[in-house]
């Protein structure tokens, strides 16, 4: 087979979907069923109907594209990502699985390959937590991860429903439908950036993920007391601040001294109220998120931050209250599919390396129904998640290819 990759449309069509944003260029910002959201899915379908795919989509807003292979009823092969883009983000993460997905399928139907079994993209609603402070909604209830009653009572920040966002957004049917029936898929791979810096590094064109990481949320809230600057002693001051400022460098501390180079820990948030100069600072809200590809050691990783709550709560006379916002299992990759990735990329002659996904990915949760892989192309410096995220079009094109030859070799 020889695939063509049309690298100059798949250019255009990533600039195209980074200026419908509501951030400046070079930044993006799509927050999920916003109407720039609503427009740039409208403009993705567009797209997925031209290159002759039948497109549908569900009560949460995971659209479908599918090319019907010759057994129409088959297990699907399914490839894609998100679009979705965290405030002040870059135009790559998510959309290289997206429209390189998309792409990949062109290319097949350019050489006249016809598959046995469908081939599908697939677009996620909401990978990004943005707005209801959970990430991969849309590939969480489609494996039945999370449960549509679980998923009726998120709220984003404006405390508005996610039943009422996603009906003014214009999605139809229950939530119930959204799961999808055991065996739908054969395999599913996902193309993405690796969002790190190794690829690069190395010096190594493509990334074959054997493991995938899952987080573990937080939010802890310390109260402390509030006062005037200049009028409470020091003696006397149980400031929240300075409480949240000596949890954090613990939590620091707990991920750095856990023994493995893939535990990792963030504090993303800190909320300070009442946020005034001249204030003592009465109460912090900080957002935790905890990742490894162990669940044990991750685990262990969230008790020492808890033992840690406790110490600082007594020592600085504060109260402090944790609660756990969500703590996934992390994922293998599976064997046949990784082999797939594995004879493509030497088909075509391509060096890659195995190697560990720390973000983490929709891909996490359909691993949960079916099997499943992920191919990384270089981005460079390792950004991501800021407007000078950047993939080459060689890097793309790469991937783009290897995709191509995977789902052909999976769906044949």
């Amino acid at each position: 087979m020889k695939l063509a990759v049309d690298c100059n449309r798949l250019s255009g069509e990533i600039e195209e979907l980074a200026a419908i944003s509501d951030a400046e260029a070079p930044a993006v910002t799509r927050v999920v069923f916003t109407p720039t959201d609503l427009k740039a899915r409208a403009w993705l379908k567009t797209r997925c109907e031209k290159a002759g795919l039948v497109v549908r989509q569900d009560a949460i807003g995971n659209v479908f594209a599918r090319w019907t292979g010759r057994e129409a009823s088959g297990a699907v092969v399914g490839t894609g990502s998100h679009i979705d883009a965290i405030p002040n983000a870059g135009k790559y993460d998510g959309v290289v699985g997206v429209l390189g997905g998309l792409e990949a399928i062109r290319a097949l139907q350019r050489t006249g390959f016809s598959p046995k079994h469908p081939i599908e993209l697939l677009l996620f609603t909401s990978e990004e937590p943005t707005r209801f402070g959970i990430g991969c909604l849309g590939s969480r209830l489609l494996s039945g991860s999370l449960s549509p009653d679980a998923a009726r009572k998120l709220t984003d920040k404006h405390k508005v429903p996610l039943e009422e966002v996603r009906r003014t957004a214009g999605l139809v049917g229950e939530l119930e439908a959204v799961k999808l029936p055991a065996g739908y898929y054969k395999a599913f791979v996902e193309l993405h950036i690796e969002q790190g810096p190794l690829l690069e590094r190395q010096q190594v064109p493509l990334g074959i993920v054997s493991h995938i990481a899952a987080p573990a949320s937080l939010r802890i809230s310390i109260e402390g007391a509030g006062g005037h600057a200049g009028a409470v002693l020091m003696p006397d001051r149980r400031d929240a601040l300075c409480a949240a400022a000596e949890l954090i460098l613990a939590i620091e501390d707990e991920a750095r001294t856990s023994g493995a180079i893939d535990t990792v820990a963030t504090v993303g948030i800190c909320d300070v109220f009442p946020g005034a100069v001249n204030s003592i600072p009465s109460r912090v809200c900080l957002s935790v998120d905890i990742r490894d590809t162990s669940l044990e050691r991750r685990d262990q990783v969230m008790h020492a931050v808890g033992s840690a709550c406790h110490v600082l709560a007594a020592k600085r006379q504060v109260s402090v209250r944790q609660e756990l916002l969500n703590a996934d299992a992390p994922a293998d990759c599976a064997p046949a599919v990784i082999e797939a990735v594995t004879e493509s990329c030497a088909q075509q002659g391509h060096r890659f390396m195995r190697m560990v996904s720390r973000a983490y990915h929709d891909s996490l949760f359909i691993s949960r129904i079916a099997p499943t892989a992920m191919l990384f192309i270089p981005c460079r410096n390792g950004y991501s998640h800021r407007p000078d995220e950047y993939a080459s079009p060689e890097d793309i094109e790469r991937g783009v290819a290897v995709l191509a030859e995977t789902l052909a070799r999976l769906a044949a």
